[in-house]
Formats: C-alpha cells, sequence, structure tokens
C-alpha cells in the first residue's frame, strides 16, 4: 500500500512545485496592494461643508473673488475701550504669588495702564496693515489672509508659496516678523541659500478678521478643506505647509486630504496622542537607558523628570483647554465683554508658554520676550473682532470628534519639525515618527517656546529655509 502511494505522492509534489510559487505570487500581490492601499486608506476625504447662515443656497455659484481689505478703526471703538478700562475693578493679589494663580493682578494694573495711556491702537492698525489683506467667501463664510510677495527675487531663485497657519490664543499677527525674513532673506543675512518665499497668512474662521461658522461642526479638517480651497483659488497647484498649535494639526490634516499638493510640512509644535504598553515602556526605560528606546541625550533632558514635565505641568496649563473643549460660551461671554478680563486670559499664556520659568516672575517675563505694544495688539485682533467666543468654540469642536486628538497616521510627504525647548510638550523624533514617515529635518532649537514664530523669528525662519532646501534637493 505504502508502495502503491508513491507515484501519486510525486504527481503531487510536481502540482505543489507549480502551485506554490503561483500562490506565493498571489499573496504577496495581495500583500502588496494591501500595503498601497493603506497609504489611500489613510488619506482624509475631502468633502464639502457649508457654515454660512441658514440653510446653502440651491443656486447660484459662491462669489470666488479675492477681495482687497483693509482694517480701520473708529473714535467710537477707541471711546467704548477706554470706558471699559477706566471702570477696571483691581483684585489684589495673594503676596508672593508671582503668576502661580494665573496673571498677577499687580501687574495686570500697570498693563492696563499702559493700555489707557500709552498704547496708539490707530498706530497699530497701520502697522498691522503694512502687509496687503484680502478676503475671500469659501464654504458661506468669509476668510481673511495677508498674501505677501517678495519685492525682489534674485536671478535663478524659485519663489516657494509657504501657508503659514496660526494657533490660540495667536492670530496672523504672529508672523509679522517672521514674514520680511523669508520674503526678503538676503536683507536679513539669510542669503546662504536659495529659497524665497511668498507668505501667506489666513485667520482661522471664527479668529480675528475671518469670519466666524454659523453652523455646529466646524473642525480642523474643515479648516483644512478650506485653505486648500484658498490656496487653490490664488492659483497655486503645490505648496509648503508651516505651522505650530492648532496651526500643526490644520496643516496635519491638509497634507492628509490632499498629499499631491504639498511639497513639504514644516511643524514646531508636534502633538502625538499614541498610548499603550510599549511607549508606557519606553517611557520608564528612556530616564535610564534612553538610547535603548531611540531618544537621544537631548530628548532625556527634555523629557525627564516625566511626571514634573508631562503630567504636573501639562495639567498646570491645561484647565482651560477643560472649559473650552466643553463649554465655552459661558467663560467666553465675560471675556468679550471685558477688556482686561480677556487681556489676561490671552496674556497668561504668553508667559508660561514661552518659557515654564517666567510663573516664578511677578510680570510673567512678558516684556524680556515681547512689547506690550505686540502683546496688546494681538488681544485687540480678538477684542474689536469679538472672536474670542467662537476661537474657544474651536476647541469644543475638535475635542467632540476627536478627544484624543490623535492624528491619523501616515504622513509621508516631506516632513521638517523644529523642536523648541520650552513647547508645552516634547516629542522625540522617534515618536513622531509614529505619525509622520517622512522626516527630513529634526531640529533642537537652542531657545523659545510655543510662539515661535513671535518669539524668535529668525530661529525659525532659519530652520525652515533650511528644510525646504533639502526638499527641493530631494
Amino acid at each position: 500500500q505504502t508502495i502503491s502511494c508513491l507515484p501519486r505522492s510525486s504527481e503531487y509534489s510536481q502540482k505543489n512545485a507549480v502551485l506554490l510559487p503561483a500562490a506565493a505570487l498571489g499573496v504577496g500581490g495581495v500583500l502588496l496592494y494591501w500595503l498601497r492601499s493603506g497609504r489611500k486608506i489613510k488619506t482624509i476625504d475631502m468633502g464639502d461643508g457649508w457654515w454660512g447662515s441658514g440653510e446653502r443656497p440651491l443656486k447660484g455659484k459662491e462669489d470666488e473673488s479675492i477681495r482687497p481689505f483693509k482694517i480701520e478703526t473708529s473714535d467710537k471703538e477707541i471711546e467704548d475701550l477706554h470706558r471699559r478700562l477706566d471702570h477696571f475693578r483691581f483684585t489684589p493679589h495673594v503676596e508672593g504669588a508671582a503668576f502661580h494663580y494665573g496673571f498677577n493682578s499687580s501687574y495686570l494694573r500697570k498693563v492696563v495702564a499702559y493700555w489707557r495711556n500709552q498704547f496708539d491702537w490707530r498706530k497699530q492698525v497701520e502697522v498691522l496693515n503694512k502687509y496687503p489683506h484680502f478676503h475671500t467667501t469659501i464654504e458661506g463664510i468669509d476668510i481673511h489672509f495677508i498674501h505677501v510677495k517678495p519685492s525682489y527675487v534674485p536671478h535663478g531663485r524659485a519663489v516657494q508659496p509657504l501657508l503659514m497657519v496660526h494657533g490660540w490664543p495667536g492670530s496672523f499677527y504672529e508672523f509679522y516678523k517672521i514674514i520680511p525674513l523669508l520674503t526678503e532673506p538676503a536683507r536679513h543675512g539669510l542669503n546662504e541659500g536659495d529659497v524665497v518665499f511668498e507668505v501667506i497668512c489666513p485667520s482661522i474662521p471664527g479668529y480675528g478678521f475671518s469670519e466666524a461658522p454659523h453652523q455646529k461642526g466646524f473642525d480642523s479638517i474643515a479648516t483644512a478643506r478650506i485653505f486648500h480651497k484658498l490656496m487653490n483659488r490664488l492659483g497655486f497647484k503645490e505648496y509648503y505647509l508651516q505651522g505650530g498649535d492648532w496651526g500643526s494639526r490644520i496643516t496635519t490634516n491638509m497634507t492628509q486630504m490632499l498629499p499631491q499638493c504639498v511639497k513639504g510640512l514644516h511643524l514646531n509644535c508636534v502633538f502625538i496622542g499614541k498610548q499603550g504598553l510599549g511607549r508606557l515602556i519606553a517611557i520608564m526605560l528612556g530616564a535610564y537607558v534612553p538610547w535603548l528606546v531611540g531618544l537621544s541625550r537631548e530628548d532625556a533632558r527634555r523629557f525627564y523628570p516625566f511626571m514634573q514635565k508631562n503630567v504636573y505641568d501639562v495639567l498646570r496649563e491645561s484647565g482651560y483647554l477643560h472649559i473650552q473643549g466643553t463649554k465655552p460660551d459661558t467663560a467666553g461671554c465675560g471675556l468679550n465683554d471685558s477688556p482686561v478680563g480677556l487681556a489676561a486670559y490671552i496674556l497668561e499664556k504668553f508667559s508660561t508658554w514661552t518659557d515654564k520659568s517666567f510663573l516664578h516672575k511677578d510680570d510673567g517675563g512678558l516684556e524680556s520676550k515681547y512689547s506690550l505694544d505686540e502683546l496688546l495688539t494681538n488681544v485687540m485682533i480678538y477684542w474689536v473682532t469679538s472672536s474670542i467666543v467662537s476661537s474657544m468654540r474651536y476647541y469644543k469642536e475638535n475635542f467632540s470628534k476627536d478627544p484624543n486628538l490623535n492624528a491619523y497616521s501616515g504622513i509621508y510627504v516631506p516632513t521638517g519639525i523644529a523642536a523648541f525647548p520650552q513647547e508645552i510638550i516634547h516629542t522625540p523624533q522617534v515618536w513622531a515618527k509614529d505619525v509622520y514617515k517622512n522626516i527630513i529635518s529634526y531640529s533642537y532649537m537652542p531657545s523659545g517656546g510655543h510662539f515661535a514664530a513671535f518669539e524668535e523669528p529668525k530661529l525659525l525662519a532659519q530652520d525652515i529655509m533650511h528644510f525646504v532646501r533639502k526638499v527641493e534637493q530631494l
């Protein structure tokens, strides 16, 4: 019986010699297709939206014109501000509190006195208008942006379009010091390369001079779609993106939505929400053998002690986030009614988010990095546009859909990251790779915090140029 089976076993072996390689090829082909299609699955469907008041019109095409815009003020606006400042009710601070309880009220009194008696809003409006402003209507709401082109382009240099997106509680004004460095680098000692930019800085809808959405659900993905439409309307097919804070998430979403349009993504703030046993083990080992879990010495210096820097500090700085992520209108209505309350709420972030040690200073260290004119100009953008409530709602809209703010994985466009030492949370490159798969530039910046373009414009400009130069050489 055994002998009689031999010819049949030989027959099966011959068949297997043909079938097994064929099956392997088939399985390999399916696997390759699955891997390739995996990238496609990770992209965000662009979709469409309507954020205007009422129902979307059934007929008629949206006005796609680009309309010049100019910031203006009036005697009535300034008189109303002064009247409110004059009625500021002072609250004595706790002795020795510095900024540990929030904005120090004694220093706040000084800020209010300067605001009332020395700050010149008309002069600052002229400063704001030094760059060209525009409005255009997208998905039912007016989008504000500035668009600055280089005044001179040296022969042989290509002009790269760069969309820069702000966050909260910032504004397009954060970029006013970095714009000339990017559009006219040679005039500012940054002529070592061949990179020149034209810069587009939009206001997130609901911030500053961009109209607030009238419908629920306006999140970073809707913003990403609107900003892609803006760039397309301006005639750009490919462009670079740069962002921090909400701008980081918006530009990341833009990359996930239309990766073919994004030449490169540069971030100065990265939040990675991935959790799990592997990450916990990495955190535990990283304090003793950082190299074993892919951390550099600088990563370890910025990351540890872990509980202090990643739990206690974050909890202390994130109380606003819970309010804005749940019931923003309640606190917002008070801030929209009181310029002093608004200034305290916003400027406190410009203290400890710039440098954590400023918590121990009576003046919050604010004037060591910024001028009061600069800080109050940013506050005034929120005040004159009554945009603080709509800007706060942005947290609720995003957290309602994605409580952990976990970015989609699989960003394959060239990515550059500038890691500033005073950023709220440090994200090592090895962790950033969980989402950003093609990091070609990761820089440990020597100084600076959350508001990088506002605080360290030259450092950020140099890193953006370094990144873009590497991308252009690929």
